[in-house]
């Protein structure tokens, strides 16, 4: 299946503070992971986050949605902060 990648408007803030090494690592696995297959790489997120995925880079997290062959990447940050402030419907 194919898969198109949906930004939420506030991820471009949210990869500002991101070191350029850990960026192009974020990049290449959304290009390689999400896209080829975001079930098999993205563990569901519980609780209150229910319905959501993340897949880890490191120490960061990309927080993501599966909506027909759309996945809507939500929020990119460090693990420690990136569930703190949601913006999730």
């Amino acid at each position: 299946m194919d898969y198109s990648i949906i930004y939420h408007p506030e991820v471009k803030n949210d990869i500002l503070g991101i070191p350029k090494n850990i960026k192009d690592r974020i990049k290449k696995a959304i290009e390689n992971k999400l896209l080829a297959d975001p079930i098999k790489y993205g563990e569901p997120l519980r609780r209150s986050l229910q319905g959501y995925r993340k897949l880890r880079v490191g120490n960061y997290r990309i927080i993501y949605k599966i909506e027909k062959n759309n996945i809507e990447v939500l929020k990119i940050g460090h693990r420690r902060e990136v569930y703190d402030k949601p913006r999730y419907e």
